[in-house]
């Protein structure tokens, strides 16, 4: 198998998962209302080559964002706040910054 065949056969398996699935879960009903979630969905890859060898890698990542919440009445997009991880954030950077100044 060459660089390309290699290469081929890496765009076919991250274009086998790209898919509506990968971005909009399976729908949770209850009652009268469905519940949709909702990701971001990132891919990247990259590959070299030279006369010694070559080589290819490829990842993907997702993060959820919020829900769609469906209802007889409407659709509305819910996202899930993100203050939380802002103030996560913030109690670890004090902690580092106690860490730090300790040690010096």
């Amino acid at each position: 198998m060459n660089g390309f065949d290699d290469f081929d056969s890496l765009i076919e398996r991250l274009r086998r998962t790209a898919t509506v699935e990968t971005v909009y879960g399976d729908p949770i009903s209850t009652g009268d209302r469905t519940v949709v979630p909702v990701a971001t969905v990132g891919y990247g890859f990259g590959g070299g080559g030279g006369d010694e060898g070559s080589g290819l890698g490829g990842g993907v990542g997702a993060s959820p964002v919020g829900v769609l919440e469906v209802t007889p009445d409407e659709t509305r997009f819910v996202r899930f706040s993100e203050s939380r991880n802002v103030a996560l954030a913030l109690v670890l950077g004090f902690v580092l910054g106690l860490f730090v100044r300790r040690s010096n």
